[in-house]
C-alpha cells in the first residue's frame, strides 16, 4: 500500500516517521509550502537509513503525486492555539478540508481517508460528503488519541504497567468526549474494582482537558497524535481488525444517524469494518447525546 499524508507540519512529519519506523510502506508528504515536505522527507529518510528501514519518504507540493494512494491522512489545517477550542477552528479548516477532499476524490479515488484536522468529527463528516466515498473508507482519528491520554492517567493512579491497561474513549472529540471508566480494565480486572469513585472522576476530568494543557505549555500536541495515526494505518495495512475508537458515520447505531462521532469499531483492510454498540448507562448516554447535539449544530454550518 502507498500512504499519503497531507500536511507536512509537526504531526504529519511525525506520523510519516512512525510509518517508516514501523516499516508499513512508503510515504508521500504533501504540503502547499514549497520546501517543507521535501525537507522533512530528507530528514526522516536520514533517520530511517540509519535504522535500516527500507521505507522511502517523499515530499511534494503537487497533489497529482498522490495518484493511486491506498491511504490518505489529512492533517492539513490550522492547529489549536492556547485558549482555543477545537470548534474555534471550524470555518478556516472546513474550507481547507473541503478543497483537500476534492483533490482526494480526483487523484485517490480508491483510498481510505483518515481525518486528523480539527474539529475532527465535523471534518470527518465533511470529507465523507465531499468525496462521496463509502462510510467505511472515511474515519476520524480522535478516539485513538484520547484513549492514549486516558491510559496515561490510569497508569498515574494505579502504577501498573501500561501494557496491562485496556481503555476506551468514545463520543465527540472535544468538550463532550466520554472516557469510559466502566469499560476499562487492568489485566482483565474492571477498572472500577481497582480505583475509587474519586479517582475515577479525576481520571475522567483530566482526560477531557489535558490536550488544552499540553497546548498551553508547548504550543501543540505532536507525538501522541502521530502515534495514533500510525496505529490506525497499521491496522488497515496489516488487516489487524483492531478494536479502535474512531469517528465514523452513524446510521442508527447509538440512537443517532447522519453524524460522525467517535465509537468503538473494528478496523481492518476494508477500513471501518464494524461498529461495536455498547450498552451505555444513563449518565454515559446523556454525555454521548450532548456530543451528538453539539455536532448536529455544527454540521448545519458546513460548506457542503
Amino acid at each position: 500500500m502507498t500512504i499519503t499524508i497531507i500536511g507536512a507540519g509537526k504531526v504529519g512529519a511525525y506520523a510519516a516517521l512512525n510509518c517508516g519506523l514501523r516499516e508499513l510502506d512508503d510515504v508521500l508528504l504533501l504540503d502547499i509550502v514549497e520546501g517543507l515536505p521535501q525537507g522533512e522527507a530528507m530528514d526522516i529518510n536520514h533517520q530511517l537509513a540509519e535504522r535500516g528501514s527500507d521505507c522511502i519518504i517523499r515530499g511534494s507540493t503537487n497533489y497529482e503525486d498522490m495518484k493511486g494512494s491506498d491511504i490518505v491522512i489529512v492533517v492539513a489545517g490550522m492547529g489549536r492555539k492556547p485558549g482555543m477550542t477545537r470548534m474555534d477552528l471550524l470555518k478556516t479548516n472546513a474550507d481547507i478540508v473541503k478543497n483537500v477532499a476534492l483533490k482526494i476524490a480526483t487523484y485517490a479515488k480508491e483510498s481510505k481517508i483518515i481525518i486528523v484536522t480539527n474539529p475532527l468529527d465535523p471534518m470527518t463528516y465533511l470529507a465523507l460528503k465531499i468525496t462521496g466515498f463509502s462510510k467505511n473508507n472515511v474515519m476520524g482519528m480522535g478516539g485513538m488519541l484520547d484513549l492514549s491520554r486516558f491510559k496515561n492517567f490510569i497508569q498515574d493512579i494505579t502504577k501498573v504497567s501500561r501494557q496491562s491497561i485496556q481503555a476506551l474513549v468514545i463520543g465527540e472529540h472535544g468538550e463532550n468526549m466520554l472516557p469510559l471508566i466502566r469499560f476499562s480494565s487492568i489485566g482483565g480486572i474492571p477498572l472500577t474494582q481497582v480505583i475509587s469513585k474519586e479517582q475515577a472522576q479525576d481520571i475522567f476530568d483530566h482526560t477531557k482537558k489535558v490536550a488544552a494543557e499540553v497546548i498551553a505549555l508547548k504550543g501543540a500536541t505532536i507525538f501522541a497524535p502521530g502515534n495514533a495515526i500510525t496505529t490506525m494505518v497499521e491496522a488497515i495495512i496489516k488487516n489487524k481488525r483492531s478494536v479502535i475508537p474512531v469517528s465514523t458515520l452513524l446510521e442508527g447505531e447509538y440512537g443517532a444517524s447522519n453524524v460522525c462521532i467517535g465509537v468503538p469499531t473494528i478496523i481492518g483492510s476494508n477500513g471501518v469494518e464494524k461498529i461495536i454498540e455498547l450498552e451505555l448507562d444513563t449518565i454515559e448516554q446523556n454525555i454521548f447525546n450532548q456530543g451528538i447535539a453539539s455536532l448536529r449544530d455544527v454540521i448545519n454550518a458546513l460548506p457542503i
